[in-house]
């Protein structure tokens, strides 16, 4: 069962396991940006394998300003992300070390984990177009090129385009097209939308069954959640989520990541848990706990999931995706995006 607890650990007692060189034996810290209920399940397996404790503290954001606070006083020894752009936050800013494993190497695609072995994807997500059944119907054909066309004048809808996801394709676009490219491709894709962008991934599709517009940008895995979810249901039942790009460089796809902190003081089995992540059954709870796609292959995702169907991701290596992150939020400010 995972210790949330007391995770805050008192400065004494940091301090006493700082000095003595002694750490807690046969457990894992994990700060996580994802919520401990999301992960118990993984957690509880773990543990009654292994016999380490896990404890985790959840932090919704802000992890690399507190690991860089902490220093070599942190608890951490493992950090979970929901996304490459607060991953790459706190492996640039030097908090992260390189593990060396052979499971790891094995059981994740290249181009989902570093070449140096400071971080490796643990599932991944789709940045899928949403179509309206009633207005549109299934758009196999479509890609995030053609949002541009001013045939989709007054019909999509986004969130802010500063917001990590959208970074993140934004960021895709840069690396696939050039700089001037996306620019005017922003440019189209203000032009078409239906209102100022606003809300979450969630509030797109909500906006399509109530008749703002008529395609939306959104993540795989909140399709999941409100087809989960009675009270949401109804609005995710009203579209079809279409995979882009399927004819040429596949769909643009993001990440959840786990990576071993600079100061780990349990590494050995904070090295465990990774390799556990990693596993076909972790691969599947974890995936499944979040209507997510394992990320090794031959993993089963969840029966929900499934049936969405089968798609070509976008297979390039997401760190370069990532090195053009500032880039892309530049430009979403020089075409005033949001405004």
């Amino acid at each position: 069962m995972p210790k949330t607890s007391k995770l805050g650990l008192s400065t004494a007692a940091l301090l006493v396991a700082s000095f003595t060189g002694q750490a807690f034996a046969e457990e894992v810290n994990v700060y996580s940006n994802r919520q401990d209920f999301l992960i118990k399940p993984i957690v509880d397996s773990f543990t009654e394998e292994t016999g380490i404790d896990v404890n985790v503290v959840f932090m919704k954001n802000g992890m690399g300003e507190r690991l860089e606070r902490e220093g070599r006083l942190s608890p951490a020894d493992v950090v979970l992300t929901v996304d490459v752009s607060r991953l790459m936050d706190v492996v640039d800013k030097d908090l992260t070390q390189a593990v060396e494993s052979d499971i790891l190497e094995e059981n994740i695609p290249a181009q989902y984990r570093d070449a140096d072995g400071k971080w490796f994807a643990v599932t991944t997500r789709a940045r899928a177009i949403y179509s309206s059944k009633d207005r549109v119907g299934k758009r196999d054909d479509i890609t995030y090129e053609e949002l541009a066309d001013p045939k989709y004048q007054g019909k999509i809808c986004t969130r802010s385009g500063k917001h990590p996801y959208n970074v993140a394709l934004t960021a895709s676009m840069i690396d696939e097209h050039g700089v001037e490219y996306t620019k005017t491709w922003l440019e189209g894709l203000k032009a078409n939308l239906a209102r100022k962008p606003q809300g979450g991934d969630r509030d797109q599709i909500k906006a399509i069954n109530d008749g703002v517009c008529d395609y939306a940008l959104g993540n795989s895995y909140y399709y999941g959640v409100m087809l989960s979810d009675e009270k949401q249901r109804d609005a995710a039942e009203a579209v079809y989520i279409n995979f882009p790009n399927q004819e040429d460089r596949g769909t643009h796809v993001n990440i959840s990541a786990v990576a071993l902190t600079k100061h780990a003081k349990n590494k050995e089995s904070a090295v465990k848990f990774m390799e556990f992540l990693a596993s076909d059954e972790a691969q599947h709870l974890y995936s499944s706990a979040n209507h997510e796609y394992p990320v090794k292959p031959g993993a089963d995702a969840s029966e929900l999931v499934s049936s969405w169907g089968d798609f070509d991701a976008d297979t390039r290596p997401l760190a370069d995706v990532a090195k053009h992150a500032k880039t892309a939020v530049e430009l979403v400010d020089e075409v005033q995006y949001d405004l």
